[in-house]
């Protein structure tokens, strides 16, 4: 086994399984711009290695990823929120279209960019604790980094427009029901689960994977490079707004936000 300790992050590898764990448990695993640069480091180092078969992430402590960092939002200019979500849509870009498979494995809550995270694995493995949504509405701004795109292709359009317009949380069972996830597993057991698929994954042949994957990738996709630019230019558009500024600062301050809508 090959551990690789970063900052904000764990990359290990066993055999043929990269591992990657988000660690700022402190902070939920909130993704600022430092884990964003380091898990980009990372995608670049697995584009190289031909050894690795199948990558699978998850996170540390209580939470998958709790969303963006909002202390680092929260008196962003439109210039500075756009910066932001460039940044995240290039690497999580470069997540989806990782050439093997990809497991995210949830081990808690997946808010957010944590959310969008998910959304570009090829698998979804919850554990029975995993709550999953896209809450930026409650902060006067809406996902800035494909969440309004990869959601509706994957649960539908009634159900993205009733979890981004309410910012409401599912949980495991719910993000069954509606294929928001692929399965559930005990909390204890997530890893190992993930790990036994990642196993299933190696046994088949690698190139006509990677030929499987570009083939989904490229039907999906054919019209998202245009819908991901105009919800990047409508995330931006948000920090012109009162509302943005109160609610980041209602999240820090662990209050409910009074919005003028404005």
């Amino acid at each position: 086994m090959k551990k690789v300790e970063y900052k904000n992050l764990n990359f290990t590898l066993e055999d043929n399984i990269a591992i990657v764990t988000l660690n700022r448990p402190k902070y939920y695993n909130a993704l600022n711009s430092e884990l964003i640069g380091e898990l980009e480091k990372v995608l670049a180092e697995l584009e190289n290695n031909d050894k690795v078969r199948v990558l699978i992430i998850t996170g540390s402590g209580k939470a998958f990823a709790a969303g963006a960092d909002v202390t680092e939002l929260m008196e962003a200019d439109p210039w500075g929120a756009l910066e932001n979500c460039t940044r995240a849509h290039r690497v999580f870009d470069r997540l989806e279209t990782l050439p093997i498979p990809t497991i995210a494995a949830i081990n808690g809550p997946a808010l957010g960019g944590g959310c969008e995270l998910i959304l570009c694995c090829d698998f979804r493995i919850a554990a029975e604790s995993a709550r999953i949504g896209l809450p930026e509405i409650t902060l006067g701004i809406i996902p800035g980094a494909g969440g309004t795109q990869r959601l509706l292709r994957l649960v539908g359009l009634p159900r993205a427009k009733e979890m981004i317009f309410l910012g409401s949380l599912v949980n495991a069972e719910k993000a069954l029901e509606i294929g928001l996830v692929d399965r559930i597993v005990n909390d204890q057991e997530l890893l190992e689960e993930a790990k036994k698929l990642a196993g299933k994954l190696i046994e088949r042949p690698k190139i006509a994977l990677k030929l499987a994957k570009n083939a989904i990738n490229f039907w999906r996709d054919k019209d998202l490079e245009s819908s991901k630019k105009f919800e990047m230019a409508q995330f931006a558009l948000a920090f012109c707004t009162q509302d943005q500024k109160e609610g980041m600062r209602a999240f820090v301050e662990k209050r409910k936000p009074s919005f003028v809508h404005k």
